[in-house]
């Protein structure tokens, strides 16, 4: 399984920032802004700035500031009806809903107090037809912000040349998208981890390789103690695009009760926090990515990794079952979260989804693979998600199997004993990630997703052997010679994770390598540990995990360790396999 770098940080978000942002901003459109009157003894009163920020033949993106100019609010609400048809069809930082033409927002958890001067923002697509007439009047808490209406001017047709900051999450058509993404484009380079990378001895040689960005937490968004966030990142893809196609890799991991089978990987949301990780973290992450600014950009988000596999392969009915995945499992909260994640994400026109599906060595069993297909499918289609939102998926991500193993086949057999039965495969259906990701294609598109469906493969750590990287196959002593003398992955078995030495890099990222594969990606950025030897103090939920201690790794082969979390599953005397990872 993959997992994340364990660092210590401030759990700050990037909302504050982000609202006060919004606050600053002054785009070109129709405005309104309304003054109040004092509201007798209620001492209530305000002042709203409605902007239609962005127009186009049939709908309509707005930012709305609201001003308290009364007493102090714990909690608001602002109504305003609609002249015309106007329809409300997605909305940020309120809750916003909509009766024939009344329309009503709400604070959210965060932002329900204003102080006397205070103001909030939040912003929503809309549809029209005909004219789009700014609102004549506002109510906050049901009084009337009274006076006069500046008179809208003509709404723009094309984006703003200062693009707000809660840009409409909907955009208007720039085309249709890529069948494959990376296919005459350039991919982003992160330049915190090439400056990083190129520090390092010989690290010039692969500093200018494109890695994934990693939002692992809300405070990603906007940067971490002083470290480039998200608009950092896609201003910096604006530069290095130039006039040509370039590709944004961005890795969606924050999920409530995050990776429930492990420690290491923990994050900072709880189990039942499903309504943060929508409002606080996808929210905001949508409307970055539609701003109109980074339109041209080819976005590909990965969503969650190392979450609904835990859902097939470490619940009740399984040897590796844990009391977080079942309740992962009761509360359907990874699969609320991956749909929301995926509806929000792909509505947005130059975004592109491709969901988790785990490695080889996780779901590449018989019980584990389809059911995992089934599960990708229920989540594709949670929340208001369709298959359609799904481009594709990825493997491997911050794994170690090798990509292709050239010296031995799963159909190959010695002294009439599979492949399948050696004690490395042991009864997996794949030798490697290339046929697990084609497999796993083929077998989703025949449970209805799309039949262009592209496989990414995350190669940044699956680099084997050196110069001692076999040549040739095994002796044909028996199946068990064969395979150990030919293969590349040296590990002692599939399913180790954690810092394995002897890996290496693995094929540089490229596009369209292989049938199927969109492309091979650096989504983890090498050089990053994904765990410690020891505890170490954090606020990001991120626990010791006994698979990262050299002593305890150095005792899976006899299986000794086994017991701390990942019970040896393997059963040969009634040819059972395993029903999810093994040590």
């Amino acid at each position: 399984m993959s997992r994340t770098t364990t660092r210590t940080t401030s759990r700050t978000t990037g909302r504050t920032a982000l609202l006060a942002a919004i606050g600053l901003i002054t785009a070109t459109g129709a405005t309104a802004t309304v003054m109040t009157t004092t509201a007798g003894a209620a001492a209530a009163g305000c002042k709203v700035e409605y902007q239609i920020t962005n127009q186009w033949n049939t709908g309509f993106g707005a930012n709305v500031v609201v001003t308290n100019t009364g007493d102090p609010l714990s909690a608001w609400t602002l109504e305003w009806s609609y002249a015309g048809d106007q329809k409300v069809t997605q909305g940020w930082n309120a809750t916003i809903t909509q009766s024939g033409a009344a329309v009503t927002a709400k604070n959210l958890s965060y932002n329900g107090s204003l102080a006397t001067g205070g103001s909030a923002s939040f912003g929503f697509n809309g549809s029209y037809s005909g004219t789009n007439a700014v609102p004549a009047t506002f109510t906050l808490n049901g009084v009337t912000c009274n006076g006069a209406t500046q008179p809208p001017t003509t709404p723009p047709t094309t984006p703003p040349t200062t693009p707000p900051t809660t840009p409409p999450t909907t955009p208007p058509p720039t085309g249709t998208k890529a069948d494959n993404p990376y296919a005459g484009a350039k991919v982003y380079v992160n330049p915190e981890w090439s400056a990083k990378a190129a520090a390092e001895p010989g690290g010039t040689k692969v500093s200018n390789q494109p890695t994934g960005v990693w939002l692992d937490r809300t405070a990603a968004i906007a940067g971490v103690n002083g470290g480039m966030g998200l608009r950092d990142h896609l201003d910096r893809a604006l530069v290095q695009k130039g006039t040509g196609e370039l590709v944004v890799q961005l890795v969606i991991y924050n999920l409530p009760g995050r990776d429930c089978a492990a420690l290491a990987s923990n994050g900072e949301l709880g189990p039942t926090e499903i309504d943060r990780y929508k409002t606080e973290y996808i929210d905001p992450i949508a409307a970055i990515l539609a701003d109109p600014k980074y339109a041209g950009l080819r976005i590909v988000t990965t969503v969650e990794i190392d979450s609904l596999p835990n859902l097939v392969t470490n619940v009740s009915g399984r040897p590796t079952a844990t009391a977080n995945c079942d309740a992962m499992k009761a509360n359907g909260n990874y699969i609320k979260g991956v749909g929301y994640a995926l509806n929000k994400l792909g509505s947005i026109a130059n975004v592109y989804n491709y969901v988790d599906a785990g490695h080889h060595g996780w779901l590449g069993w018989d019980d584990n693979f389809g059911p995992s297909a089934e599960l990708f499918k229920q989540a594709a289609t949670a929340e208001g998600s369709t298959v359609s939102k799904v481009h594709g998926f990825i493997v491997n991500t911050a794994n170690y199997s090798a990509l292709k193993e050239n010296h031995f086949k799963i159909e190959d057999s010695v002294n009439g004993v599979s492949v399948r039965q050696s004690k490395w495969v042991d009864w997996n259906r794949y030798t490697d990630e290339l046929s697990y990701a084609q497999a796993m294609r083929a077998k989703l598109v025949s449970i209805g997703f799309d039949p262009n469906l592209g496989m990414l493969i995350d190669t940044s750590r699956n680099g084997w052997g050196g110069t001692a990287r076999p040549s040739g196959p095994g002796a044909l002593t028996n199946v068990d010679t064969y395979v150990n003398g030919g293969r590349y992955d040296r590990r002692i078995h599939l399913g180790n994770w954690c810092n394995q030495a002897g890996a290496g890099l693995g094929e540089r990222p490229q596009a369209a390598p292989a049938a199927g594969i969109d492309a091979y990606v650096w989504m983890k950025p090498p050089g990053e540990s994904d765990g410690a030897s020891k505890e170490i103090p954090n606020n990001e939920g991120k626990g010791f995990d006994r698979m990262c201690d050299p002593p305890t790794r150095a005792t899976r082969a006899t299986g000794t360790a086994c017991r701390d979390r990942c019970p040896m599953l393997r059963s040969r005397a009634s040819g059972s396999r395993p029903s999810s990872r093994s040590c």
